[in-house]
């Protein structure tokens, strides 16, 4: 859990620095509308995800698709 922590931490930073923090501050404005709208969106991606990976398994299992343990 501390390396994921890290990895956020320093994935967050960079992309900070790439952009104007003025600007960026200023689009987001000074309502919760970003922080409450990032859920929401990391739940609709977990759906999709694992909507994608069922699809997935069953096209390995009908043999539509090639998988190996090794590859």
């Amino acid at each position: 859990m501390r390396y994921a922590r890290l990895c956020g931490w320093t994935l967050a930073r960079a992309h900070a620095r790439t952009g104007d923090r003025v600007a960026i501050a200023a689009y987001l404005g000074a309502g919760d509308a970003f922080e409450s709208a990032l859920p929401r969106m990391a739940e609709a991606y977990a759906d999709t995800n694992g909507s994608d990976h069922a699809a997935l398994v069953k096209a390995v299992r009908t043999g539509r698709v090639k998988a190996a343990a090794d590859a």
